[in-house]
Order: C-alpha cells, then structure tokens, then sequence
C-alpha cells in the first residue's frame, strides 16, 4: 500500500478524499466507492499503487486517439478498479473487481513507475496509456510513472470516466499529454442510474482539460434506446463544440455486455444519424466507432476536406500533411505530433 494523494482527514479518524468527484467520506477500516482505496488508522491509502494487472502495446488509435501520435504505439496499463458501475462495461473483470471479491488483496504484477518507463522504451512506444479501467482511481502510479516519461519525450494518456476533481485534474495536468474522456450520456439521470456517476463533473472536467493544455478527444458509445435520441446527441454535439467544435468525437457502436444483454448491437443508421448530427452541431472531427473499414475513419483537414492521415483500421496508409498543417490548403490542423 502506499498513502494515498489528495485527500484530508476528518474527527473521528475519518477521511474525505478529494481524488474522483464522489468525495467519499471513509470511515476508519472502510474503504471508498472504487472499493480500492483505504482508511487505515485515519490515513488513506492506494491498494493499487503496485499491482498492475494489465499491460500491452496497443495502436494508439485503439484508445481510441486519432489526434495523438498517430500510427504509432501506446504502452498501455491498469490496475483493477473503478468509480463508475457501468451495466455495460467491457472491461467489468478489471474495473469491478474490487467491488465483486471485496478482498483488499489485489491482484497485480509489482512493477514499479521507472519500470514501467523502462519497458515503454524498449517496446519502442511513444506514449504510455493509462487504461482499461480508470486511472483516476490509480492516480498515485499514474502520476508517478507521467513525471518521469514526459522527460523522456514519452506522451502520457489517460482513457477516463472523466469524474475527478479539479484538484486531480490540477495535478496531473502538467504531466498529461492527452486523453480521451467517455462522455457516455447527456441525462444526469441515466448517469446516477446505469452509471453510478453524474453528469456535471464529467463535462467540468472536459471542458477543463481544454482549459488545462491537455488533448481531448471524446467518446460516446451509442446504446440503443438508452443514449441515442436525437436530443440526446444534439446535446452531446453542442456541449463539445461550446467547448471546442475542433475536439475530435467518436461514436461508437455498442455491442451487448456485462448486465446489458438485452440490448441490440448498434446499427449503422444508428451511427450515420449521430455522425449527422454532430456535423449539424458544427463539430470538425467525428469518427465513427467499432465499425472497421469506413471510409470516415481518415482524417480530413476542416478546412478544405484533404484527406490528411488516411486509415485502414487501426493502421495509418497515408500521411499528407506538413508538420501540422494541412498539405493541400496550409489550415493548421489539432495534432500531437
């Protein structure tokens, strides 16, 4: 265990942590919403710090991250945990781990942030991911392990929830290259029932990445009759382009999981009519998801409509692009290169 960041103590040996947008107020010998962070004696501590459970070098556009070192490789990572309780989550046997066995043992590798580091280098990857399941809640080594890899010019990523707290967001700000935040719903309602999280710090935290100097692309999956109204959408697209109407949005195609079985699989009228209106909305870079060999995959300068990094999957095939900017019309185009 090691003592965990961002939280204060309280009377009664009690502590509040101050990490992800819940606050829980812990109890001495109990343990906050993610199941993996604990008051021990009036102290807090991270479970997680050294049990990493996953690891692997994934295309950075399986993140999914369009924007960001594009064709290259991302170290990706995570621990178990989670703040959310998603019905549908697809990697449920990592993020509610905790929740479901109730042991403060964890599984995981002890692999240590200079580790960690270490082995992105020799995979030859230019960013690390923290993924798969929420790295808020494994904020101690991501943090740890961001700090050393921007000095060695590695991007840092993370894959959220995006339901954390200024003060987190504060922190890991100067050490975090970019990330892809789910926004999964634009109803308060459906995220304290199907999601177990709200709404509100979802799109603060978006907007404050922005704010921030981090990279933001959004993901939205559409679930059919749960997120994918119309207004729903239309809600989606416009916050993003109040924000920034150059922030890159996937929607992707939801596929039945976890306690969601008795949904359809998203259809590709589903997809087009999202894809439409988010381009109604005013948003530059919309990509459709989970959908392999769509030709709405590349991406095309919002300027003149040049095909600037053309994709098959989660291959880049072409790259038309000088430095930054567009080769055909010279528009600088939003990219971490």
């Amino acid at each position: 265990m090691r003592e965990a960041m961002l939280y204060e103590k309280q009377d009664d040996r009690r502590v509040r942590c101050n990490l992800c947008a819940h606050r829980c107020v812990i109890a001495e010998g109990h343990k906050g919403k993610c199941s993996v962070r604990k008051n021990v004696d009036g102290v807090l501590y991270s479970l997680t710090y050294d049990r990493v459970t996953s690891m692997a070098v994934d295309p950075i556009e399986k993140k999914p991250l369009f924007h960001v070192r594009p064709g290259s490789e991302s170290f990706s990572l995570a621990t178990v945990g989670c703040n959310f309780s998603c019905t549908f989550c697809q990697n449920h046997d990592l993020s509610q781990w905790a929740k479901e066995q109730g042991s403060d043992a964890l599984p995981g590798r002890a692999v240590s942030p200079a580790q960690l580091v270490s082995m992105a280098q020799q995979e030859g990857c230019a960013s690390i991911a923290f993924t798969y399941s929420e790295p808020t809640i494994f904020f101690e080594l991501a943090y740890d392990t961001a700090q050393l890899a921007v000095k060695q010019d590695i991007a840092t990523i993370f894959v959220t929830n995006g339901f954390m707290t200024p003060e987190a967001l504060d922190t890991i700000a100067p050490c975090l290259t970019a990330a892809n935040v789910d926004l999964k719903s634009f109803n308060d309602k459906w995220y304290r029932s199907v999601a177990g999280g709200r709404l509100q710090p979802v799109l603060d935290t978006i907007a404050g990445m922005k704010e921030r100097g981090i990279f933001v692309e959004v993901t939205t999956l559409v679930i059919p009759g749960e997120n994918d109204s119309n207004e729903e959408l239309r809600s989606i697209a416009e916050f993003l382009a109040s924000v920034d109407p150059l922030i890159p949005w996937h929607i992707s195609a939801f596929r039945p999981m976890y306690h969601m079985q008795d949904k359809p699989s998203t259809s590709m009228a589903a997809i087009d009519r999202a894809y439409a209106i988010g381009e109604a909305a005013g948003l530059k870079y919309i990509y459709p998801g989970n959908i392999f060999g769509d030709p709405r995959e590349s991406t095309r300068c919002h300027s003149c409509g040049h095909t600037v990094l053309r994709r098959q999957g989660y291959r880049i095939t072409d790259i038309s692009l000088k430095g930054a900017a567009c080769s055909a019309c010279g528009a600088s185009v939003p990219l971490v290169l």
